[in-house]
């Protein structure tokens, strides 16, 4: 599944491009078989001249917040294999770019991120009645992270 956002999206706060996909799911009990299936295409304008990356320009960052605070589970729909895991912790997480070592999260920040998905993805997971503990610990090990099995129960 593929979300198309463009600059009009972004700088109105507009989540209409997501709700159009998830709310369907949500009613059709079809959120399960979603998993790891979404993708965004994200067509902002700027500046040729402009060298920042889209995680780094302000107005992009905020649609990610706001999206973040109406689906807080969203990462479990995230189609991890193509990244988008990545990008959207890097749309929440302050970090860095390296030319050699790529991506550079604040540790502290990506640890209180991860913290703060891994409880609301476990209570949101228990309340779909699907298993938490292995996508958990993936979701943890994408970011850097190995937790203790004993944390997840």
């Amino acid at each position: 599944m593929k979300i198309a956002l463009n600059t009009e999206h972004i700088h109105k706060l507009d989540l209409s491009p997501v709700e159009s996909v998830i709310s369907p799911m949500l009613k059709e009990g079809a959120i399960a078989s979603s998993e790891q299936q979404l993708n965004f295409t994200i067509n902002y304008q700027q500046d040729p001249q402009d060298p920042r990356e889209l995680s780094e320009i302000p107005e992009v960052r905020l649609w990610f917040i706001c999206l973040d605070s109406r689906y807080p589970w969203l990462p479990f729909l995230l189609n991890w294999k193509e990244g988008e895991l990545s990008r959207y912790t890097a749309m929440l997480v302050p970090h860095q770019f390296h030319r050699s070592e790529g991506i550079q999260y604040n540790p502290e920040a990506l640890e209180i991120f991860l913290m703060h998905k891994i409880f609301v993805l476990k209570d949101w997971l228990n309340k779909q009645n699907i298993s938490s503990k292995s996508r958990l610990m993936s979701m943890s090990q994408m970011l850097g992270y190995d937790l203790a099995e004993e944390f997840l129960e």
